[in-house]
């Protein structure tokens, strides 16, 4: 046989075979006797037609749960799989822990001896779930991670994207030289403002174990070597939360962004601390709308001073009133 005709025969067998297998799957689809739709029916283990009735297949294998549950609560209860992995545990959460209640899977309590086992089974559990410093360098710097965001009220998408800026420092060989604490921060910071969800220096400070000077210069250096782009911090980003921490209204907010938009447009935002904008600007939209609310509530909650809220204020009215139309 010719390399031709051998090519050929190949390229017949498979449009033969492309066909058996749209036929089979043509049959699965639709009822053999009226050509309805087929559903299966979980319940009664069968497939039916929807049109005719026709029970096309019967004891069909239950690949669900065996067990039931009424609630979500219960549901997570009973699931025998983990949660999915993250990078917020330096072993991605795939390892196994030993719970802390000393009892039985009957719920009784345990024997002296059987405590005392328990107990060294857990020490070395935690032994082998870090076993080099480099695992044990990365589960202290995501659990500070993890510290600092909750007490920033940052959500969990910014936690995810500080443990892989931290994780790429670390495969990178950045920690030498510089603390563990310095660099989840700068970590912490750099994700914060990509996300779009900014903090200030000043409050990133206020909750970290490192100093302020020390924190803007790991940061600096993060970013340059891993080549993070973190576009400038927008004061608009900032307007919601200091809204919200002053029980303000939404014709507030949207005041306090009019004044911001007008202000970009004069170039009043160059080289201003976004953070002292926005808080100029919320206090300055709360006086328009006849809002109680005085600089010095507005400095506590932005963490900034009342020199600059009066400064930054009087330069937000200002480029309001130039960009307003004749």
């Amino acid at each position: 046989m010719t390399d031709t005709s051998i090519r050929t025969y190949t390229n017949e067998r498979e449009t033969e075979t492309e066909e058996e297998t749209a036929a089979v799957s043509d049959e699965q689809e639709h009822c053999p006797e009226c050509g309805g739709r087929l559903v299966s029916d979980d319940e009664h283990a069968e497939t039916v037609c929807t049109d005719c009735g026709l029970v096309v297949e019967e004891d069909e294998i239950d690949r669900g749960p065996e067990w039931r549950a009424f609630d979500a609560a219960e549901k997570d209860e009973k699931s025998r799989v983990g949660a999915p992995t993250t990078n917020m545990m330096h072993d991605q959460g795939l390892s196994t822990n030993i719970g802390w209640q000393d009892k039985d899977a009957y719920g009784r309590s345990l024997s002296s001896r059987q405590r005392q086992k328990m107990q060294r089974l857990r020490t070395w559990n935690e032994r082998f779930r870090t076993r080099d410093s480099k695992e044990r360098n990365l589960k202290q710097a995501l659990g500070e991670i993890d510290r600092m965001a909750s007490a920033l009220g940052l959500p969990e998408n910014v936690r995810e994207t500080a443990s892989v800026i931290y994780r790429r420092a670390l495969e990178e060989d950045l920690l030498p030289g510089r603390s563990i604490e310095g660099v989840a921060t700068a970590s912490l910071y750099a994700a914060a403002r990509q996300a779009g969800t900014p903090r200030s220096l000043d409050e990133i400070s206020a909750v970290s174990r490192v100093e302020k000077m020390e924190l803007t210069r790991t940061y600096r250096y993060i970013i340059r070597e891993l080549g993070l782009e973190v576009k400038p911090a927008d004061p608009e980003h900032y307007v919601p939360r200091f809204v919200s921490d002053l029980d303000l209204s939404d014709e507030t907010e949207r005041m306090a962004r009019e004044l911001l938009e007008s202000a970009r447009q004069e170039g009043v935002h160059s080289g201003k601390s976004p953070v002292g904008l926005a808080a100029a600007a919320v206090y300055a939209a709360a006086l328009l709308t006849n809002e109680k609310v005085t600089q010095n509530e507005v400095s506590e909650v932005a963490s900034i001073s009342e020199v600059t809220i009066r400064n930054r204020y009087k330069e937000l009215l200002e480029a309001s009133d130039t960009a307003a139309p004749a």
